[in-house]
């Protein structure tokens, strides 16, 4: 007999849109210049295992497009295995779209980064040769490290220092940055576990066989005991912060009608009812549910698995849902730089 799972309770309908969370504040005559009106667009590119997004904002840090399109380019790389040639053109595409909107709205400065699937891929660099002559420029691989550092100071640029210290977690395709601080980021640790990783690797039924759902919360715990003991800090954090796909898609399951998901509350009820309601249907039923996207039907499960064990391992009632990321890290970088 299969282990039963954890967490599970006998099969819900269909989630209703009830929030069970709650929501997270004179001279020679000549005008002088603001220091807002010498400011550029910018734009940063983050491409990830499993989605590719752009952010472009203007002066004073006002968001002029955000976008997000999954084209899974982490799908089977494993550790040194090889991009799928398929995944590969989705992801040129994809930078083929976001450069043609970074050229509408006149950007000075893009960066573009590359995460785990790059990081991991024995021909990332045959990938960045072709994505730099799309874009214009080189993707940079970043690590863990200053992937977290990015993310944190994106994800706490509208949260009060008084809400800290602060435990960032970046919940991506193929890995988890847990970034710890107050008003900077002290410390990272990335986690080798993510939401397309975590599915691809243990998921092989519809709705998942219990003995998969045990599998990946299992693997997310051990991977926290790791958290814990190089990140000691995180134990006596205030607030715990959720980033990435995963985390917005609960949010936005979670969301009351026209509710924003960036600052939300997420209880932990709310994430083990829409975790319960996410495993125990199959894809056709599970898609009807407002909030998530079809294309992000599949990967959700090992997302799902990731965000109540970390919810359960670190004992939290709740955390907050930001929609500010590694790409607020990366624009707000470049927007000071082009005032030097």
């Amino acid at each position: 007999m299969p282990p039963r799972p954890r967490g599970l309770a006998p099969r819900r309908g269909r989630r209703p849109r009830r929030p069970l969370g709650r929501r997270a504040a004179r001279g020679d005559g000549r005008r002088p210049v603001r220091r807002s009106e010498r400011l550029v667009n910018v734009a940063a590119l983050d491409i990830g295992s499993n989605s590719v997004r752009l952010l472009v904002t203007g002066p004073g840090g006002t968001d002029l497009a955000r976008e997000s399109v999954i084209a899974r380019l982490g799908y089977g790389v494993g550790n040194g295995g090889t991009l799928d040639p398929e995944r590969v053109a989705a992801t040129l595409e994809c930078l083929r779209d976001h450069r043609a909107r970074c050229d509408e709205h006149d950007v000075a400065a893009l960066r573009a980064v590359a995460t785990s699937a790059v990081r991991r891929a024995s021909d990332g660099e045959a990938f960045l040769d072709a994505a730099e002559a799309v874009l214009g420029v080189r993707p940079e691989v970043i690590d863990g490290a200053e992937e977290g550092d990015l993310s944190f100071r994106g994800a706490t640029s509208r949260l009060g220092p008084g809400e800290g210290p602060f435990v960032v977690i970046d919940l991506g395709g193929g890995s988890c940055e847990f970034a710890v601080g107050t008003a900077s980021c002290d410390d990272v640790y990335s986690a080798e576990f993510g939401s397309a990783r975590l599915t691809e690797a243990y998921v092989r039924h519809d709705p998942p066989a219990p003995d998969e759902l045990v599998a990946c919360l299992s693997v997310v715990e051990a991977h926290l005991d790791d958290v814990r003991r190089e990140l000691p800090a995180s134990l006596d954090a205030r607030t715990f912060v959720g980033i990435g796909g995963t985390f917005t898609t609960f949010g936005a399951m979670e969301a009351a009608d026209g509710e924003a998901v960036d600052g939300l509350r997420l209880s932990r009820a709310a994430a083990e009812d829409i975790y319960r309601t996410l495993v125990l249907d199959p894809f056709d039923v599970r898609v009807e549910n407002p909030g998530l996207p079809r294309e992000r039907a599949h990967v959700i499960l090992g997302g799902a698995c990731a965000v109540v064990a970390i919810m359960r391992g670190f004992g939290l009632d709740e955390l907050v849902i930001s929609e500010r990321d590694i790409l607020d890290g990366i624009t707000a970088d470049l927007a000071a730089a082009s005032l030097s």
